[in-house]
This record gives C-alpha cells, sequence and structure tokens, in this order.
C-alpha cells in the first residue's frame, strides 16, 4: 500500500512539483529551528502561504496540539468552526470530505448581528457563543484568524464553561488585542492549541496549518492500511 498522500497532495503533477520545490527552498533556506518533527511540516506550510520566515520562532505549540488534532481529523469527523468565512472558503473540500468534517461559521447571521448590537459586544463574540449554544465546540477543531474577540470569548468559554474542543488554532491578526489575544490562549492548559506570538496572523495562515494537520492525519491514515 502506497504511503503517498493522494487527497491532501496537489491534484496534479505539475502542481506537485512546483509545492514540494518550495518545501525544498524553505527547508534549504530557513536556517535552525525547534520545531519537532510533527510540527515543522505545519510551519513550513505556513511559511509557504505568506514566503514569511518569522514564522519560524512565531509559531508555538501546545505540546499535545499535532496530536490531538490528528486524532480528532481520523476518529471523530470533527467539526470545524471558524470565526470567519474566509477560513470556510479557504479549506479545500475534498481534503475535509475524505475525513468527513464540515465547516461552520456564524460571523454574518442575523442572530448574531442582533446581538452584537443589543449587547455592545463584537460580532466575533457572538459567533463563538452561538456555537457553543449548537453544542458544536466539544470535539471540535477551532480556527480564529481574523478576530482576536473571538478568541478572547474562546478562552472565556473554555474555562468558564467548560468546552473542550480538540485543537484551537488561533491566529487572529491585529493591532488591537491580537497578540493579547494569543498570550491568553497559551495560557491554556486544558486544551491543545497552536498560535502565532504577536500582531502577525491571519485567516490564511489557519487554513495553512489545517491543511498541514490534513496532510498528517491522510499519511497516518496510510501508513494505517499498509
Amino acid at each position: 500500500m502506497s504511503t503517498v498522500n493522494t487527497v491532501t497532495e496537489q491534484l496534479t503533477r505539475a502542481g506537485q512539483v512546483i509545492e514540494h520545490d518550495s518545501f525544498a527552498i524553505i527547508d534549504a533556506e530557513v536556517g535552525e529551528h525547534a520545531y519537532t518533527e510533527a510540527q515543522w511540516p505545519i510551519v513550513r506550510r505556513m511559511i509557504h502561504a505568506n514566503a514569511d520566515f518569522d514564522f519560524n520562532g512565531l509559531t508555538a505549540f501546545h505540546p499535545d496540539a499535532v496530536e490531538a488534532g490528528v486524532k480528532a481529523m481520523l476518529a471523530s469527523a470533527a467539526p470545524v468552526v471558524a470565526d470567519v468565512e474566509m477560513i470556510c472558503s479557504g479549506l479545500s473540500q475534498p481534503r475535509l470530505g475524505h475525513f468527513g468534517m464540515k465547516t461552520h461559521q456564524f460571523i454574518s447571521d442575523d442572530d448574531v448581528i442582533e446581538l452584537a448590537k443589543r449587547e455592545d459586544t463584537t460580532r466575533a463574540v457572538q459567533a463563538m457563543r452561538k456555537a457553543h449554544r449548537l453544542g458544536l465546540f466539544d470535539g471540535a477543531i477551532v480556527g480564529i484568524g481574523n478576530a482576536p474577540t473571538a478568541l478572547i470569548e474562546l478562552v472565556r468559554l473554555i474555562r468558564e464553561e467548560g468546552v473542550r474542543p480538540a485543537l484551537v488554532v488561533g491566529m487572529p491578526v491585529g493591532f488591537v488585542s491580537a497578540a493579547e489575544s494569543k498570550e491568553l490562549m497559551a495560557e491554556v492548559n486544558e486544551v491543545p492549541w497552536i498560535v502565532i506570538r504577536g500582531r502577525k496572523g491571519g485567516s490564511t495562515l489557519v487554513v495553512a496549518a489545517l491543511h498541514a494537520l490534513l496532510a498528517l492525519a491522510e499519511a497516518r491514515q496510510k501508513a494505517g492500511q499498509a
């Protein structure tokens, strides 16, 4: 049984060559790094997404993050809960479908907007609360790439409401509370996380990290079938 990924690779030989050559260039130019064999493919794909070597060092992992993400993808058809539609649109539907995974985001829902206005909060906060009301968080993979207030609210839900995502990929970008929200997430012990320290981040990086995890999950799946 081949261990070459077929679902999480580029669909054409030419695309595969370009992507693999890009990864090889990153490996050659990155210099030293302190990431484990399991963590590095995630960081490398994030560098590939933005051509920014700063993510070598800025990216931080809970010790159980990679294993928790891969297990969730393989074992439970984990939902992906995102703060914005961009993450859901960026994720490959065939790759998610291979593992029976679906995406959810509520940032533009009418009830979310109305509650945000009524309670003088952000739509991102109310979107996280809606996901909680719908029971989507436990066992989910949560991707936050845009809204620091979403990540802050998720930390509150973990600590005060007992929600237990399988993994949080917390990478909101910006100048107001972005760095602080990720530091707050990095203090959480109850739930595994991957964060980017500082102001950098974005939905593109969340998508890159999740695609890397999907590739690791497929490789694990194929190894088990060998």
